[in-house]
């Protein structure tokens, strides 16, 4: 019996990890083999190449990637493609056309998920204020197009200000710390804050917790974690976004 391949971006993350624990789950259900490898952290797509390209040469039955680099990751796929093994794009999109080259993509809605973001703060702020966009990584499809999308709805309050929408947080909540420590005066004039993942999220919320600033400020987050549903139920945090998959394909 062949095997599917399912490749996080990392295999680090709690999200990564409940994304597994249903790919298990699926498989099982399906009566085929399930293979689980990806990338320590979101950062090293050259690794994640890697790991497409051994699944490739051991002639795998199917591939389940969620891009880390929406551009990277094309040729290895294609090349998936051209050799019969069908790949589906999970959680982050790849430039390319479902069915001419891969399967489909199953994820979520990212830019409508920024959009309720941004409208969830705007509501939290009464519609006036300064707000941060703390981004995620270049070169995440899903996190460009939530942080895309919560740029779009904060337009929608003319009072208030974005002051600050060009830092990337790294793709561990220890680099969006040190990052976040780095923004402390634009912060400290920050009436809201959205990050656009768990780690950017979690990270953002020890740097303000280790300046006396947690639940003085109005912070927006994506996706969940013990720490963060944590932060939530203290205060700390205002409002979570999940995501929420949808398919695009035949």
């Amino acid at each position: 019996m062949k095997s599917i391949a399912v490749i996080p971006k990392s295999t680090t993350q709690v999200f990564w990890k409940t994304v597994e624990a249903g790919a298990r789950e699926g498989a099982k259900e399906a009566g085929v083999e399930m293979v689980w490898k990806g990338s320590l952290n979101e950062d090293d797509p050259a690794q994640q190449i890697q790991i497409v390209e051994q699944f490739v040469s051991e002639g795998v039955g199917g591939i389940v990637l969620a891009p880390i680099d929406e551009t990277a990751l094309k040729r290895p796929v294609a090349a998936a493609m051209q050799k019969g093994i069908p790949v589906v794009i999970m959680d982050s999109a790849l430039k390319g056309e479902p069915v001419k080259d891969f399967v489909s993509t199953v994820s979520t809605n990212n830019y409508r998920g920024g959009e309720m973001a941004g409208e969830q703060l705007g509501k939290l702020l009464g519609g006036k204020g300064k707000v941060v966009l703390f981004r995620f990584q270049e070169g995440s499809a899903s996190t460009g197009q939530r942080e895309a999308g919560f740029l779009e709805a904060i337009k929608k309050f003319p009072d208030i200000q974005v002051i600050l929408d060009n830092r990337y947080s790294g793709t561990t909540a220890r680099e969006a710390q040190s990052t976040a420590l780095k923004m402390l005066n634009k912060l400290k004039h920050a009436d809201g804050i959205f990050c656009s993942t768990e780690p950017s999220t979690l990270g953002m919320l020890l740097a303000l917790k280790r300046n006396n600033l947690a639940g003085s400020k109005k912070l927006v987050g994506f996706d969940t974690s013990p720490g963060l549903m944590e932060g939530l139920r203290k205060g700390e945090i205002q409002a979570l976004r999940r995501s929420k998959p949808q398919e695009d394909g035949p």
